[in-house]
C-alpha cells in the first residue's frame, strides 16, 4: 500500500523493451496511475509535451534520443517526477541524470515493489515551489505536503545573502533566484534547518527520500556537489561544509564556529561534482 491515493495522476513510461516496458505500466497502474507509454526518446518527448506527466520513468538507452537528453528537455518545461529505470550502473551515469534534473536511479532488473517505494517517497513532498494546484474534476489533488507548525518560520537567512523560504520553497542569494531542483532544494533546506549540526548522509537519505530502501549514500554526495556548484555562481562564501567520513553541517556564513565535530577535529572541503566523478572518498 502507498498509503495515499493517486488517482488522475499520469505517468509516462519511457522504455524500448516491450517486457521491461510491460513490468512498469502494470506497476503503475497497479498503484492507481493512467499510464502512457513511449518507445523511444522522441516519442517520450512528445508525448511529454501534449499530455503532462506528473511522473516519469526513463530509460538511458533509447532509440532516435538517449535518456539524458530526454530528461533535460521534458524539465525544461515541466516540474514533474523523474526517475530513471537503467542498467547502466556507471556512478557517471548516475551523476550526469541527477544533474540534467532527474530525481532518482533505480537499476534493472529492478523490484516492483521498490520501485513503488521510491515514487510513494517521491510524492511525499511538495510538488511545486509556488501556487495551488487546480481540482481535477471538483476534487482537490490527493497527494499530501507536509504540515508546517504555525510557528515555525518558513524563512531561514544563512548569512552572506542566502535566504531560504520554505513556504515558496525558494531561494535567494543577494536577491537572485537561485534554480534548483527538487531535491537540491530539500537537501538545502534540511541541512538549513539544523544549522551548526552535522547531517549524517544516513539521516538526509532517510529524511528526503523518505525510504530506508535508498542504500546510495552517494545521492547525497551528487545532490550536495551540485548544490554547492549552484551557489557558487551567486557567492564565493562557503555555506556547506563537508564532516569527512560522516556526512555535512552547513553554517551561518560569517559567524564564530567551533571547528570541531564529535569531539575531534574535521576537514573542511569543497568538493564539486567532478570530483565526486573521479571517485573521491567523501
Amino acid at each position: 500500500m502507498w498509503g495515499f491515493h493517486v488517482q488522475e495522476l499520469h505517468a509516462l513510461v519511457v522504455e524500448d523493451d516491450p517486457d521491461i516496458s510491460s513490468a512498469l505500466v502494470e506497476t503503475l497502474e497497479g498503484a492507481g496511475f493512467r499510464v502512457t507509454s513511449a518507445l523511444d526518446g522522441r516519442q517520450a518527448v512528445s508525448a511529454a509535451a501534449a499530455d503532462p506527466p506528473d511522473l516519469v520513468t526513463l530509460d538511458l538507452t533509447l532509440p532516435h534520443m538517449d535518456g539524458i537528453e530526454v530528461c533535460r528537455r521534458i524539465r525544461e518545461t515541466s516540474d514533474c517526477y523523474i526517475v530513471i529505470v537503467s542498467a547502466r550502473s556507471d556512478e557517471v551515469d548516475k551523476l550526469i541524470g541527477l544533474e540534467v534534473g532527474a530525481d532518482d536511479f533505480v537499476l534493472k532488473p529492478f523490484s516492483p515493489r521498490e520501485l513503488r517505494a521510491r515514487v510513494a517517497a517521491l510524492f511525499r513532498r511538495p510538488r511545486t515551489a509556488t501556487g495551488v494546484e487546480e481540482p481535477v474534476n471538483g476534487r482537490s489533488p490527493q497527494v499530501p505536503s507536509p504540515a508546517q507548525p504555525v510557528d515555525e518560520p518558513t524563512t531561514i537567512s544563512a548569512g552572506a545573502g542566502l535566504v531560504i523560504n520554505s513556504a515558496r520553497r525558494e531561494v535567494q542569494v543577494n536577491g537572485t533566484i537561485v534554480d534548483l531542483t527538487r531535491i537540491e532544494y530539500d537537501v538545502l533546506e534540511y541541512l538549513a534547518t539544523h544549522l551548526s549540526r552535522v547531517c549524517t548522509r544516513e539521516e538526509m537519505v532517510l529524511a528526503i527520500w523518505s525510504s530506508a530502501l535508498t542504500h546510495d549514500h552517494h545521492l547525497v554526495d551528487v545532490h550536495v556537489a551540485n548544490l554547492r556548484g549552484k551557489l557558487r555562481r551567486h557567492s564565493d562564501a562557503t555555506w556547506i561544509h563537508t564532516i569527512r567520513g560522516i556526512g555535512y553541517r552547513m553554517d551561518r556564513e560569517g559567524d564564530e564556529q567551533d571547528r570541531r565535530a564529535g569531539g575531534g577535529p574535521y576537514l573542511v572541503a569543497r568538493i564539486d561534482s567532478e570530483d565526486w566523478a573521479r571517485g573521491l572518498d567523501f
